[in-house]
């Protein structure tokens, strides 16, 4: 038998090598960002408990903490983002029996790793399992759940299913646990759910918000997970730019943060015509309410948050794209002003004109 290498074989190997170390660099990077996380919410939690100084802080400590740690430019250290990872820390204390010895070193003193309490073993899965299987994403997911058997269930079903952190997020939304305790047949709607779940993958879990940060780029490059969506999202940028009617890009998936949640924009314009913000959601999907309200709520938050003096309201913009229908609706929020709007129709691109573009270039990348 011949084991010489062929081009097809030698092919074949570069890309199991690639693949293999690039799943291996990934899932590094996720555990890393998941200890410091967790070692940040335990020596806050340690300054809380033995501080020296502690008194002088009070409920001011996350905000000065938070001050404190930009000025370094230290990552993801808004307060209320140390708020969660404290929150971590107190939720999930046997994380420490997973951390490497070499940074056993990093601990507070006073965290003695023998010692911490638990989950009851009916319901504890092995940190290890927890910390290799979960990115932080996911665990900031449970950690909002305050019933330790219900999130008990949900990192089950997340593991054994191999959930993407969206995809976490859509079941836990869905009631699933509450469902599954009122099913008669449990096994059949594990099974209904399981099927079609959107899965975990290395190419995605490096895409995470937190991550990017964490390696010092930049929000913005966070890109679309649907390869589909990602091209027309390419070509509605040079679309819209070609033109000529006053777009001025901005960015792509603009993070913002709406309370607790965040939220990515897909496409930010500045219009110096119409002196507004041009919000604008793709959905390689079938008009849907809630995708207004989506956009509804990331042009409310612009008007209130980005809005400077001498601008119009921000206008959002949703495209809808199924196959044999287009739907295209624009998003008027606060926008009152008839002269405005007449101004609006003038200089933006029709509905006509954007249905045709968008099934257009769906035509052309589906085949």
């Amino acid at each position: 038998m011949d084991d010489r290498l062929t081009f097809e074989k030698l092919a074949g190997a570069i890309q199991h090598v690639h693949e293999h170390f690039s799943a291996q660099a990934i899932r590094a990077v996720n555990i890393s960002l998941t200890l410091r996380n967790w070692l940040i919410g335990a020596y806050i939690a340690e300054y809380e408990l033995h501080g020296s100084d502690r008194a002088k802080y009070g409920d001011r400590l996350l905000g000065e903490l938070s001050r404190e740690l930009r000025k370094h430019g230290i990552s993801n250290t808004g307060r209320r983002q140390l708020y969660n990872y404290l929150a971590f820390y107190r939720t999930y204390p046997q994380i420490v029996r997973t951390m490497p010895a070499q940074f056993r070193r990093l601990l507070p003193k006073t965290i003695d790793g023998k010692k911490v309490r638990t989950p009851s073993a009916q319901l504890a899965i092995a940190p290890e399992k927890l910390v290799s299987s979960l990115s932080y994403s996911h665990f900031e997911l449970l950690v909002a759940i305050d019933d330790n058997l219900k999130r008990a269930f949900y990192e089950i079903e997340c593991i054994r299913g191999n959930w993407s952190v969206r995809e976490l997020k859509r079941q836990i939304a869905s009631l699933y646990y509450e469902r599954s305790g009122l099913s008669q047949d449990k096994e059949k709607l594990a099974e209904l759910v399981h099927s079609s779940a959107e899965h975990s993958e290395p190419r995605l879990a490096i895409r995470d918000p937190y991550v990017f940060e964490f390696l010092g780029l930049k929000p913005a490059e966070v890109m679309s997970e649907s390869r589909l969506e990602d091209q027309l999202l390419d070509k509605l940028q040079e679309f819209l730019l070609e033109l000529g009617h006053g777009f001025c890009f901005e960015a792509r998936q603009k993070r913002i943060l709406i309370g607790d949640t965040y939220g990515f924009v897909d496409l930010v314009f500045y219009h110096r015509i119409l002196k507004c913000h041009v919000l604008i959601e793709l959905k390689v999907d079938a008009f849907s309410h809630e995708y207004i309200g989506q956009l509804n709520t990331y042009v409310s938050w612009y008007k209130q948050n980005m809005m400077t003096d001498g601008d119009n309201p921000p206008v959002g913009i949703l495209l809808c794209t199924q196959k044999d229908q287009t739907l295209v609706e624009y998003a008027l929020a606060g926008m009152d002003n008839n002269l405005f709007v007449s101004r609006y129709q003038l200089e933006l691109p029709s509905k006509e004109e954007m249905q045709r573009f968008l099934e257009e270039k769906r035509r052309e990348m589906e085949k």
